[in-house]
């Protein structure tokens, strides 16, 4: 089994290594909308600069495409040879009764024991940062993953969080996980969207399950904004304000697109988009009163929190 498949001990979040002061919760962050709008970009963009500033950071690709990794920064050729936790039939089979190869129909464990899964399986991407893939369906006809979720479920249930300890969930293209409450007891949502009337018809949706979920605190960040126009009509297909935290607009960055597939190279830049990502950053983090993100200056005009006028 490669090194990126195989148990290893770990100083993130469920580990006996880490020491805070008592009774502070880290923050869960899911981050969720229309597929394409770059939600793992973000995803992975806040996962290197929480880290950065010192927080404990375990970034879950809980998406059955699997770019997390890549995104940030793991070679390709690496990547491919990370065992998700979905592909440990044995684990997951003792865990929740059913495995990859389950037939359909079976009874499942619904709360499964998940204490060792972030040692087991977690993977160090930079200081302070590692990274657990769930996985997906890998071949036609294989059925729901029902087992998955489970799993995935229970550990985001489960896995104990203090301070400056920060989860960031990459999730599937659209809504639909809410309805399996994977992010339930979750801090904060992020759903991401561009300036299309799809892309924010899908982000409403997405802040009103978050909403029945008890999520507190939800971000609206629209990405892509490349025309003055595009202002107003946010305005008009986000609905009201009120229903997000608070809003805020991302340009368009050619930057971005040129880093792709990893994020990496945009951290040394100090561009617009990376300062706005730390601002959304910083933002959380005082919005759910946990640890400190210092707070940058942004020069580009379209990229900003939108007011409520």
């Amino acid at each position: 089994m490669s090194q990126y498949g195989e148990p290893r001990d770990t100083q993130l979040a469920g580990n006996s290594h880490i020491h805070h002061a008592a009774g502070k919760d880290g923050i869960r962050i899911v981050i969720t909308g229309k597929g394409g709008v770059g939600k793992t970009t973000i995803t992975a963009l806040l996962a290197h600069l929480f880290a950065q500033e010192g927080f404990r950071v375990l970034a879950i690709d809980g998406d059955p495409q699997q770019n997390l990794a890549v995104t940030l920064g793991v070679p390709p050729e690496k990547a491919e040879q990370i065992i998700p936790v979905s592909k440990n039939a044995e684990y997951l089979r003792k865990k929740t009764g059913a495995g990859p190869d389950s037939s359909p129909g079976g009874l499942l464990t619904l709360n499964p024991d998940v204490s060792d899964v972030v040692d087991r399986f977690s993977i160090p991407i930079a200081d302070n940062l590692r990274l657990l893939v769930m996985g997906g369906v890998t071949q036609a006809g294989s059925g729901c993953l029902c087992a998955e979720y489970t799993l995935l479920t229970a550990i985001l249930r489960h896995l104990p969080l203090l301070k400056d300890d920060v989860i960031l969930l990459d999730t599937p293209a659209g809504p639909e996980h809410f309805g399996r409450a994977v992010a339930d007891g979750f801090t904060c949502a992020v759903v991401v969207a561009d300036p299309s009337y799809n892309a924010l018809s899908v982000a409403r949706e997405s802040a009103a399950l978050a909403r029945q979920l008890g999520i507190e605190h939800i971000i609206l960040v629209v990405n892509r904004v490349s025309r003055p126009e595009d202002r107003d009509k946010i305005r008009e297909r986000a609905g009201h304000l009120d229903e997000f935290s608070p809003m805020m607009l991302l340009s368009f960055d050619e930057g971005v697109t040129a880093a792709e597939p990893e994020v990496c190279p945009l951290l040394s830049t100090g561009s617009d988009f990376v300062q706005a990502m730390r601002s959304l950053a910083a933002t959380i983090s005082h919005t759910c009163e946990v640890g400190s993100v210092s707070l940058p200056h942004v020069n580009d005009p379209h990229t900003r929190f939108l007011d409520r006028t």
